[in-house]
């Protein structure tokens, strides 16, 4: 039996997927709008989806907009911009009460449908623009976003590593936009930018519930019109041999060391070997039974924090520790001490059982919400893969030693990134 899967149907301009399960007690829309990631356009992206949930043609105000939302039984509406291998994804949630709960007869779920389709397609507008007070109130509001990234320096140095590592590679922008970009955006400019987006993008609408897939069909025939398209689709880059691995040092007022450390795996999402790699990873550095947690926080002492992290679609994975400023010679020993030790298998077959088990147990609990279980969909559409959520649990568990120290031999260390208050020596 399916643990949870989607029934995809293809309309006119996007993709319609439908998980019928009675797991929630709410139904959910989400519509993903997917396009390459690009210096150009990535700003534009950023702000676009904090415009449109702001208000509509319909519900000028945004207290207004969250009026009817409160109306329809405190139905929860949320936008969302990431980055995913070398695209940009806009989300556009809403999670709604099932009908099927209530006394009376409101047709809920339909009106979910409207509420999206009035914010995507009737935005509040004048002319070929965007409403003048929405844009640049959601300007402000952007720059305020994108300048605590800086005041965050745990968030800093993982944005820091990541523009080094990736320089010259579109994954190297970041998901929130520039703020120079930021400073030319028009409400005009962001208008034509809108409708190309609505043209290009690659959309997919999830609907998840215990819902009738024939009803989601109509209304989704009924609110949602878009003109058919070709998608762009990239060819995935998971990095060159590393020639030369990099090590940055930048100082800054800050009394906690953050040491950040990337690798190229040369493996991405629906690799055969991804599966090995997820494994590597977490006895490496994933959980807490892992080996940087153990060795370089708990034994050694010398991290507030210490783990790591894969980024599937781009084949990266992402050391990440919280040092005192004086012991970055010391971690930075341990933690290769550590990556020598899993290439080399000097790991137990306990581990791997207590990591595969850690695996599937943080795959189940994603899929306890609605919305996380679009999000282990949608790595499907992102990669242009067809996996099961059964495939997945099977290849794990079938996933050998062996098989985890050959993923291990394309791990290469690319980028070492600290940032310290102090001048270190060399």
């Amino acid at each position: 039996m399916s643990i949870a899967s989607d029934t995809i149907t293809e309309k006119s301009g996007y993709k319609l997927h439908v998980v019928r399960t009675d797991k929630y007690k709410t139904n959910t829309l989400v519509l993903k709008m997917k396009a390459p990631l690009t210096k150009e356009d990535v700003t534009y992206r950023a702000l676009l989806p904090y415009v449109l949930q702001s208000n509509t043609n319909k519900y000028p105000t945004t207290p207004e907009l969250r009026s009817y939302l409160d109306d329809l039984y405190g139905a929860g509406f949320y936008v969302d911009v990431v980055k995913k291998g070398e695209y940009q994804i806009i989300s556009f949630t809403i999670d709604i009460v099932n009908e099927k709960f209530l006394s009376d007869s409101t047709p809920l779920l339909e009106k979910a449908f409207g509420l999206l389709s009035e914010v995507i397609f009737n935005p509040k507008k004048n002319g070929e623009a965007f409403d003048p007070k929405t844009v640049s109130n959601e300007i402000r509001s952007l720059k305020q976003r994108i300048q605590s990234i800086s005041d965050d320096k745990m968030r800093y140095s993982a944005t820091r590593l990541v523009e080094e590592m990736c320089k010259n590679e579109p994954y190297a922008l970041e998901a929130s936009g520039n703020l120079q970009d930021l400073e030319t955006i028009t409400p005009e400019s962001l208008f034509a930018y809108y409708k190309k987006m609505l043209t290009e993008d690659e959309i997919d609408l999830y609907v998840i519930g215990d819902i009738d897939e024939s009803e989601v069909g109509d209304l989704a025939d009924k609110y949602v019109s878009l003109k058919e398209r070709v998608p762009v689709s990239l060819t995935r880059i998971t990095g060159n041999e590393v020639e030369k691995e990099k090590e940055i040092i930048e100082n800054s007022d800050v009394k906690q060391g953050k040491l950040n450390i990337g690798y190229r795996t040369h493996v991405a999402y629906g690799d055969p070997d991804y599966y090995a790699l997820q494994l590597f990873n977490g006895i490496f550095g994933g959980f807490s039974h892992s080996k940087l947690f153990i060795n370089v926080r708990e034994k050694a002492s010398l991290a507030y924090y210490a783990a790591s992290r894969l980024e599937s679609h781009k084949g990266l994975l992402m050391v990440m520790a919280g040092i005192e400023n004086a012991n970055y010679k010391q971690a930075l020993e341990i933690i290769h001490a550590q990556m020598k030790e899993m290439k080399q298998g000097n790991f137990s077959e306990e581990e791997l059982a207590q990591t595969k088990a850690v695996v599937k147990n943080q795959l189940l609990e994603t899929i306890d919400v609605s919305r996380g279980l679009v999000e282990i969909l949608y790595h499907n559409v992102v990669s242009g893969q067809d996996i099961s959520l059964d495939e997945w649990f099977a290849q794990t568990e079938r996933t050998t030693k062996e098989e985890i120290i050959a993923v291990g031999q394309k791990i290469q260390l690319d980028t070492i990134y600290f940032l310290t208050e102090e001048e270190v020596q060399g």
